[in-house]
Order: C-alpha cells, then sequence, then structure tokens
C-alpha cells in the first residue's frame, strides 16, 4: 500500500474520538457481565471463531464490608462529576508501566523548557529547532506573552482541540517530532515534572521508556553493519568492548539524568518534593522503524544495561507498528529479542505489539503481531495488543498469555485517538475473560491531554467495574511490574485472586507489622514493599470512603 493510500485509509478509519473519551458514560452496573459493552465484545469474539475460553475466568469476587461499602459510594457518585473525578485521583492506583518519557511531559511545560533554552519554532510547522532564530521561525519565549501562538503550540504537541473524524494516528506521532529538539536537552527535568504528576495520582511506581546513548548505538550500528547471523552479529558488537563502551555511555548519561531530577526535585531536603517518594526505573527503547543493525544495536544496548544497571529493567520496540519498515521487519525483529534473551537472561521484555486496526494496515498484517512478540520473543507484557481478535489462533495466543501471566498495558485514551478503538470494539473484556492479566497505562499522557486517574475512570464508566475490581487492576500494576523479589500475593493472581501469602497473612497493611516472616518478606522484596504500601493506602482510602456512605 502506497504512503498516500495509507493516510486516506486512515482518514477514514481512524477518527480522533477525543471528545467522545472525555465525555464519559455515568456507572450504571456493579457488574461488567451486566455490561452490552461485554455482551457485544464476547458476540464478536465468537463471531470472530473463538466462542469463550474453556474456563471461563469470573470477573467479580466477593467484597470486603469495606470494599462494598467504599463500592456503595462509588456508584453514590454517578451524577456528580467533580466528587467522581476526586474519588478517582484519590484511588490508589500502583504504577505506571507503559509511559514514553518524552510523551508524558506536559505540553506547557515543554514549551517552558523550550522558552527557557532559548530555542526557536518553525512558523509552518510549529517544530522546536536550536538557536540562532532565522527567517521563518520565531522565539520559543513568545509564547509566554502571545496567547494565540501559546495555544497553537499547545495544539500542534497535544491531542489538545484535535477536531473528531481527523487523522488521529498521524497528528499523534508527528507531535514528537514537533517538541524532539526540547526533550532531549533535560532528562532530568523531564522525569521531576512526570513524577511529581505520577505521585499526585496515588502511585507508588513508574516505568518510563527513553533512548540511552542514542548517538553512541547509531554509530557503533554503523561501524558493525548488518549481518543476518545474529550470532556473529552479536560478536562484532561486543568485540574489544565496544558494546560496552556504549554502555558506560549511557549509564553517565543516567548519571546526568539523576543529578539533574534530585536538584530540580530538592531530593534529600527538608524542602524534597513529592517525586523523590516514587520508584522509577528505566525501559530501553529501540526504534523499529530502523534499519536491522541499529535496531539490534539498542536492543543489545537495552538488555545488556538491563543485567549492569538496576536503574534500568528492561527493553521495549517503539515508533508506529504499522510503518513500512517496522511492518517489513516485525518478524526479524522477534527473532532479535528472542535471541538476545538468551544473551541477557536477567534482562526483562515489554513489546509494542498489536497496535493496529483494519483499515490502517493490509489484512495479512493483522494476523501474527501479538502471536509473535508472545510465542517467538517470549515478552513478558504485551503493550496495547488491540487487534487480538483478528489475529490467526487468537484463542490459543490469549490462552498461552494467560497460562503464563503475560500481562496486556492498556491505555484505553491513545488506542481511541490513535486507532480509533474504544468501547464494545476494544479487547478489554476479552482479555479479562480469557484470564490475561491487565495493567491500566497512560502511554503519552502530556500528548493524549489526560493522566491515570481518567483512564481508571474510564474502565470504570464504559465496563461497569466495580471497587473491587479496579482495586485489583491497580494490585496488577505491581504484581506485573519488574520489580525484584517475590510477591505480596501466591499464585496467580488473576485467576486465582488477590491472596496473601502465607508469611504476611493476619497482618493488617497500616499496622506494624508483627511476624518475623512477613518482616523478612518486605524488608528483602522491593516488590512486596511496594505492595504493601499500597495495601496500606488502601485500608486507608476505604476507611475515608466507607464513613461516607454511614
Amino acid at each position: 500500500m502506497s504512503k498516500q493510500l495509507r493516510s486516506a485509509a486512515r482518514r477514514r478509519a481512524v477518527p480522533a474520538a477525543v471528545g467522545s473519551l472525555l465525555a464519559l458514560s455515568l456507572l450504571t452496573a456493579p457488574s461488567a457481565d451486566a455490561q452490552p459493552v461485554g455482551a457485544r465484545q464476547t458476540a464478536d469474539a465468537q463471531q470472530a471463531g473463538g466462542g469463550l475460553p474453556s474456563r471461563v475466568v469470573p470477573r467479580s469476587r466477593p467484597m470486603t464490608v469495606a470494599e462494598a461499602r467504599t463500592d456503595a459510594y462509588l456508584r453514590s457518585l454517578r451524577s456528580r462529576p467533580v466528587p467522581l473525578r476526586g474519588f478517582f485521583v484519590s484511588l490508589p492506583k500502583g504504577g505506571d508501566l507503559h509511559n514514553h518519557l518524552s510523551g508524558a511531559v506536559s505540553t506547557e511545560y515543554l514549551i517552558e523548557l523550550a522558552a527557557e533554552d532559548g530555542l526557536c519554532v518553525e512558523t509552518a510547522t510549529l517544530t522546536a529547532v536550536a538557536p540562532p532564530c532565522r527567517p521563518g521561525t520565531r522565539p520559543a519565549a513568545d509564547a509566554r506573552t502571545d496567547r494565540a501562538f501559546r495555544e497553537a503550540l499547545v495544539r500542534a504537541w497535544s491531542m489538545e482541540d484535535f477536531p473528531p473524524g481527523g487523522n488521529g494516528h498521524d497528528h499523534f506521532f508527528d507531535t514528537f517530532g514537533k517538541f524532539g529538539e526540547v526533550t532531549w536537552r533535560h532528562r532530568g527535568k523531564l522525569l521531576a515534572q512526570v513524577a511529581d504528576h505520577v505521585a499526585g495520582q496515588n502511585q507508588f511506581y513508574l516505568e518510563t521508556m527513553v533512548t540511552p546513548a542514542s548517538d553512541g548505538a547509531k554509530q557503533l550500528a554503523a561501524e558493525v553493519g548488518w549481518d543476518g547471523d545474529l550470532a556473529a552479529l552479536h560478536r562484532k558488537l561486543v568485540a574489544g568492548g565496544r558494546l560496552d563502551k556504549v554502555v558506560a555511555a549511557a549509564r553517565r548519561e543516567a548519571d546526568d539524568g539523576d543529578a539533574e531530577f534530585r536538584a530540580t526535585e530538592r531530593c534529600g531536603t527538608r524542602h524534597a518534593r513529592s517525586g523523590c517518594r516514587l520508584t522509577v526505573r528505566w525501559v530501553s527503547q529501540a526504534s523499529r522503524g530502523s534499519a536491522p543493525e541499529r535496531v539490534f544495536t539498542q536492543l543489545a544496548l537495552g538488555m545488556r544495561l538491563a543485567e549492569r544497571d538496576p536503574r534500568f529493567v528492561a527493553v521495549n520496540l517503539v515508533q508506529p507498528e504499522d510503518g513500512d519498515v517496522a511492518l517489513r521487519d516485525y518478524s526479524l525483529q522477534m527473532r532479535m529479542v528472542r535471541y538476545l534473551r538468551g544473551q541477557y537472561p536477567k534482562a526483562h521484555v515489554t513489546l509494542h505489539a498489536g497496535e493496529l486496526w483494519p483499515g490502517l494496515v493490509k489484512p495479512k498484517d493483522l494476523r501474527f503481531h501479538i502471536e509473535e512478540a508472545v510465542d517467538v520473543a517470549r515478552t513478558e507484557r504485551v503493550g496495547h495488543g488491540v487487534d487480538l481478535v483478528h489475529e490467526d489462533g487468537w484463542q490459543s495466543t490469549a490462552r498461552t498469555m494467560a497460562a503464563r501471566q503475560v500481562a496486556v498495558e492498556v491505555p484505553f485514551s491513545s488506542n481511541a485517538q490513535i486507532l480509533g478503538v474504544k468501547g464494545a470494539d476494544h479487547p478489554f473484556t476479552t482479555y479479562r475473560r480469557y484470564g490475561v492479566p491487565i495493567v491500566l497505562a497512560t502511554d503519552d499522557p502530556g500528548v493524549s491531554r489526560i493522566d491515570i486517574s481518567h483512564e481508571y475512570q474510564y474502565a470504570a464508566t464504559t465496563y461497569g467495574l466495580s471497587y473491587a475490581e479496579l482495586k485489583d487492576l491497580a494490585r496488577a500494576s505491581l504484581q506485573y511490574a519488574f520489580l525484584p523479589g517475590a510477591s505480596l500475593w501466591q499464585g496467580n493472581p488473576t485467576t486465582a485472586g488477590y491472596r496473601v501469602v502465607s508469611a504476611c497473612r493476619g497482618e493488617r497493611p497500616g499496622l506494624p507489622v508483627r511476624t518475623p516472616a512477613c518482616q523478612r518478606l518486605l524488608s528483602r522484596s522491593p516488590r512486596a514493599e511496594l505492595e504493601w504500601r499500597q495495601e496500606a493506602a488502601f485500608a486507608v482510602f476505604e476507611r475515608t470512603h466507607t464513613r461516607a456512605v454511614r
């Protein structure tokens, strides 16, 4: 398909759907099983040849008294948008596991950084460029006083006021090129702004994506070139310590970012900001639209970093999955990941896969992306996973994901803005019915103009989720994070429920831990410690909202 034809297809098939996302429906039912949305999705799945899984996973569980009262309070807010929004902001929401740092920063802050750095803006394209300001550009600082210019930048650098029926896909991805000159300069300041926001959303953990040592990786890839023998290619990368030099550069880059972050946040002082309390880990990006040698080099760099620097935990492939090179090399890239997993077994993998929809790509490209991410690359999480039921043998893929606890990262807003997929069309209820773990995420909240509270509220109102179901979604976002240590929960909590391990059974979150076994678990496991903190936050949250209905 030509670029022009694909663009036309996108315009027909990918409405922005921003307005309909923000105009949320009211809370109307206690169970997702009773929702027309769930019923329509199940019918769609059956028509696709899937029927129901052999074991239907319950989507609700018995609630405690405190949970039931909190759920009653939530449903009492159905016609009160202000307190309803407040409920979701104060709800403990675990972690954000699918977050791009450059796209997470508020557009207004990007404009201010551009002004501080003396950057210029091309008047025709509204793209930030390095100074000096030449003809056809104007200082970014003009946005401080020129309201029309500022509003134009906000619209160009985000989905603000994007018209329904427009090409949301292209506008969304184009924003990154427009503000890219801003974001590479101040990783620490960007993280500080995002961390404060995440902590203010009552979250405890953040995995955010960056491209480490981009120039060094690009240069190394060019020096080595391509070799279809992946083992030979890897040997060339590491020969003479070449890859290690790029790893060292990436670690120095991270050190600089950490220092800028701590200075901005005033960490370690009496005036420390809230972001200092947030646990943050990096996910290394590889650009799937690049030449194969560069993709392989970036993946190898990210995995080597994850094994040598605890600040880095995983790799991911980014850029539009429907791009020409991304489509051409998709299977090759899955084989790259699989090979490198054997070389770096301690590194984690999460992959954008299935961020596609009919009309955006040819039918043949809808048939296998999630399957290969799971079965070939052996990813531990799937990002988006929107085209699930359009894949060949999708039922087997869903069962495999459930059995291996491969979580799907669901950012509702970007799915709607990029692909036009929402409500009954989204496979959210299908994943749940098959027992696939789900974590809600933001993707690029600065570009999308949303936050994680919006995503939880959207899930509740669209799919009729109870408070207990929302609580378990928040728990999942820590359970399936790339955190070290044992979990607070035993077995497979997605299918068996969140049951505390025996070491901490009988303990009450928010009160001093009494048993030595539980103390050892919480002191030795960063994962369990964050999960325990969240349970304590739930106890406070439920007491507050139980009082509200007495």
